[in-house]
């Protein structure tokens, strides 16, 4: 599933940007499934997923999985489910130094089915228009083995200049069977706080140089 065509529902939705941004802190609201499906609005002519127990219906604590993930996961529901989040990172890039992202998240599905998940990063400007992205998943039954479970993914990078919004977008496609297996926990997206560049660095130091010869001075008056 792709989520460009809706990429105009966010110039329209930055009011859902509510939740306080800080570096090297989880962005992605609820990205655990403990909440229910809270912190997430489903997408125009879209299911939202749930919230499941994890059990014999979905995925067994003995299967693959993270072992930190609680007692919920997300799951589909119908043929297609979509639902999205935007967190306002102005406040973090308006400098314009360099921001390194960390996306990451456990996805997977059921056996040999082809349903699957999805997440989804958009990078966006001011103006809500998409300027770059990132993903993970899907998790085929390739990748998993034909096994029941979840796996763990990851992407990281740099931030485009100028993003001033995060679109979170995660998605669920029935490919067979008649429950929607596409399944999803513990997703996470974390921005690290830019390193000073060096000749800052210098200055910085220089300056605690001169704050402490000026204290100095001032004990020997």
């Amino acid at each position: 599933m792709k989520f460009k065509h809706c990429l105009a529902l966010a110039a329209t939705t930055l009011s859902l940007a509510t939740q306080a941004a800080s570096y090297n802190q989880n962005l992605i609201n609820n990205g655990d499934a403990e909440s229910g499906a809270s912190g997430w609005t489903a997408f125009d002519g879209y299911d939202l997923f749930q919230s499941v127990n994890y059990g014999s219906n979905w995925v067994l604590p003995t299967q693959p999985g993270p072992a930190d993930h609680g007692s919920k996961m997300f799951t589909g529901v119908g043929a297609q489910s979509a639902g999205f989040q935007i967190i306002d990172v102005s406040s973090l890039t308006a400098t314009g130094a360099p921001v390194e992202y960390s996306l990451t998240g456990w996805l997977g599905g059921w056996q040999a089915q082809g349903d699957n998940a999805l997440l989804y990063v958009s990078f966006l400007d001011i103006t809500g228009h998409e300027i770059g992205f990132a993903a993970i998943g899907p998790v085929t039954p390739d990748d998993r083995g034909n096994q029941t479970g979840l796996f763990f993914r990851e992407a990281s990078g740099m931030l485009p200049v100028g993003v001033a919004q995060l679109q979170f977008s995660l998605s669920m496609e029935r490919l067979g069977g008649g429950d929607n297996d596409g399944y999803a926990d513990n997703l996470s997206f974390v921005l690290t706080s830019p390193v000073p560049e060096a000749g800052s660095l210098a200055y910085a130091l220089a300056g605690l140089g001169i704050v402490g010869l000026i204290a100095r001075q001032r004990r020997r008056a």
